[in-house]
């Protein structure tokens, strides 16, 4: 895949958000921190010392507020790209979970729901190894369910034949 031009925040961005990740960031904010310690008796612990440390990390905070949510943003939009390609991929997963962050919140608690139920299922299969859709082991079930229901009908006949004879 060929590299777009990013622009000038998409760089300065990444650069930005993987710095302040680093050991190095870190080294320097604990510096700056003694230093503005050690400097406090030579301003006799005044108002305005106190502001300058106060004042520089709430602008560093606030700004980098916005870098992490926008290096968050683009993880998350590749997190769900590279979901939706293994279940799009696997020719047994649902593809009506493709998309679905942009669902509500009550739409995904209901989803959520679904997932308990599968997980119900999936208890009740003797093999425990079987993964199904929520159609598929839907279906799965219903089959069971008919199956031996129909056996345990069989079965109540027979024993009603015998006691006929």
């Amino acid at each position: 895949m060929e590299k777009m031009n990013h622009s000038f925040f998409e760089k300065f961005s990444n650069w930005a958000v993987k710095f302040t990740g680093s050991p190095y960031a870190f080294i320097g904010a604990f510096i700056i921190v003694v230093i503005w310690a050690v400097t406090g008796p030579f301003f006799n612990y005044s108002e305005t010392w106190q502001l300058v440390i106060n004042t520089g990390t709430t602008i560093i905070t606030f700004l980098m507020v916005f870098l992490i949510q926008k290096a968050q943003n683009k993880d998350s939009k590749a997190i769900q790209i590279k979901l939706n390609e293994l279940i799009a991929a696997h020719e047994k997963a649902s593809n009506r979970i493709v998309d679905i962050e942009d669902l509500t919140e009550a739409e995904l608690d209901q989803l959520h729901v679904y997932y308990e139920k599968l997980g119900e299922l999936a208890k009740k299969d003797a093999d425990i190894h079987t993964s199904h859709s929520i159609d598929a082991a839907q279906r799965n079930h219903d089959y069971k369910y008919e199956f031996f229901k129909r056996k345990h009908e069989e079965w109540i006949q027979k024993q009603g034949h015998k006691k006929q004879n």
